[in-house]
């Protein structure tokens, strides 16, 4: 049995994933979706522990494919250097990734760190950044625009500048980057930088909103690799 654990990415919940999860249940695997939690106080480091947490619970019998949705590419590559023999393949979902020591700030253009710090600052306290409109993320369509807005969630600014704390225990573990077209960001070079093999998909950022069966099967094809441990 192979079980997909499915990481959201800022501003999202577990919800993110609602319309992939069938898919893979049909297709005879298992899911979860950990909850990263979006409290001001919480930071990178917090939401890898949800995930260990979340793998900690996964049969050893099964097969594990662990996916990060964006900024949760950064969440799950932590997660596997804790469990790498228990992560047998990570997917990169337009996920930023870098090695020991990077943040998303420290991976993002300088105009996207501007905009947020801003963005924090105006909110209050400083201590979270308020959700972008559905549009930041490729959402358009009036129905599925006004259910994403409705679901969004403020983001800990912690969670942005936080390095990620790798050992080198990752690199053993086999991924791929699925990047979205047209692209945003340089996800696919993130990918190719972390060794892994990239796969383009036509869709948005949120494309497990709009586009969730072709996501669902470049999901499924992971499992062609997940034994492909890397030697490093």
């Amino acid at each position: 049995m192979t079980t997909f654990v499915l990481v959201h990415g800022a501003w999202h919940g577990p919800w993110a994933w609602d319309r992939v999860t069938p898919l893979l249940h049909t297709a005879g695997a298992h899911t979860l979706t950990p909850d990263l939690g979006a409290d001001g106080n919480r930071g990178l480091h917090d939401h890898a522990a949800a995930v260990i947490a979340a793998l900690d619970t996964v049969s050893r019998d099964d097969e594990l494919v662990l996916v990060g949705h964006s900024y949760a590419g950064l969440v799950a590559r932590e997660a596997a250097d804790a469990r790498p023999d228990t992560v047998d393949h990570i997917v990169l979902v337009d996920g930023w990734a870098g090695g020991n020591g990077a943040s998303l700030f420290s991976l993002a253009p300088a105009r996207f760190v501007e905009a947020i710090r801003a963005a924090a600052e105006a909110s209050g306290d400083g201590r979270q950044i308020p959700a972008p409109p559905p549009a930041a993320f490729g959402i358009f369509a009036p129905d599925t625009a006004a259910w994403l807005a409705a679901r969004l969630l403020p983001q800990p600014l912690r969670t942005f500048t936080e390095p990620t704390q790798l050992t080198g225990a990752v690199d053993r573990v086999p991924g791929t980057a699925i990047y979205c077209r047209p692209k945003t960001y340089p996800f696919d070079q993130f990918g190719a930088a972390a060794g892994y093999r990239t796969l383009a998909v036509d869709g948005p950022h949120d494309i497990m909103l709009t586009d969730p069966e072709p996501l669902a099967d470049l999901l499924l094809t992971a499992q062609s690799f997940k034994n492909e441990k890397r030697e490093v």
